[in-house]
């Protein structure tokens, strides 16, 4: 079972992670194109094109111009523990112990506009790139283009090497859009979380986001390798709803409190 996650927007490179070991990003000669192009963009492009503020632009700016390699311990951090947002709140990387993250560099990825696809334990430095951003480049008009099918050869390759086919998507539609699925080597299962509000049950993204963190640490933590016990994850109340799912989509409902 191999399951991929979104980036966050929300990064914490300062602070220490709780591990000293680390891996290097496979794709890093690619990042690199990427940095070179947005060190062409001023802060307005940037505010533009990110549809930002001046002072998030700025701040991108010097990111995209500090930018170096090599990366090491004291100028990048681990992927798992440098992001933050919804995702990582409910995933806890900071708490999870040593057997689950070893765990985890084998059988969890994480889709980035910048890097492509990372490995926990895999350096980076700070950025602000989305999938969805529209920078022209030398392979077209936008970041899918820019990685064509680079993302998914590198999903094949994890696939292959963590012994079968089945694919969990826990990412966004912005960010799975990066995925040929029809290259990939696997089956995708996408779980959906949906929150009774008013008597229905809806897709509400801030506890959407955070249960696919909270699903990723079930994963990990209990090396979860099939179906029949990916569906009896019921953190923060949620439980599988057999009905209502497919043989692709798996719904999780949590009742209102």
């Amino acid at each position: 079972m191999l399951v991929v996650l979104s980036p966050a927007k929300t990064l914490d490179v300062e602070t220490p992670a709780p591990v000293a070991v680390f891996s290097e990003a496979d794709l890093l000669d690619e990042s690199q194109l990427l940095i070179n192009r947005c060190n062409q963009l001023s802060m307005q492009d940037i505010a533009s094109l990110m549809k930002v503020s001046d002072k998030i632009a700025g701040l991108n700016v010097a990111r995209f111009s500090q930018w170096h390699r090599p990366f090491a311990l004291n100028n990048a951090k681990q992927a798992l523990f440098a992001f933050q947002g919804d995702v990582y709140t409910g995933l806890q990387a900071e708490s999870l112990s040593s057997e689950a993250l070893n765990y985890a560099q084998i059988h969890l990825r994480i889709l980035s506009g910048l890097y492509g696809l990372l490995r926990p334990l895999d350096l980076m430095q700070a950025y602000r790139l989305e999938m969805g951003t529209k920078l022209d480049n030398l392979r077209g008009v936008n970041l899918y283009q820019f990685w064509g099918s680079l993302i998914t050869q590198s999903l094949n390759k994890a696939l292959q090497a963590q012994g079968d086919d089945l694919l969990i998507n826990l990412a966004s539609n912005e960010y799975f859009k990066a995925v040929n699925k029809k290259q990939l080597n696997g089956k995708i299962i996408t779980p959906v979380f949906k929150d009774q509000k008013n008597g229905q049950y809806k897709v509400i993204s801030f506890y959407a986001k955070k249960a696919r963190g909270l699903m990723a640490r079930y994963i990990v933590e209990q090396q979860v390798t099939g179906l029949d016990k990916l569906t009896e994850f019921d953190s923060a109340g949620y439980y599988f709803v057999e009905s209502a799912s497919s043989a692709t989509e798996l719904i999780f409902y949590r009742d209102e409190m």
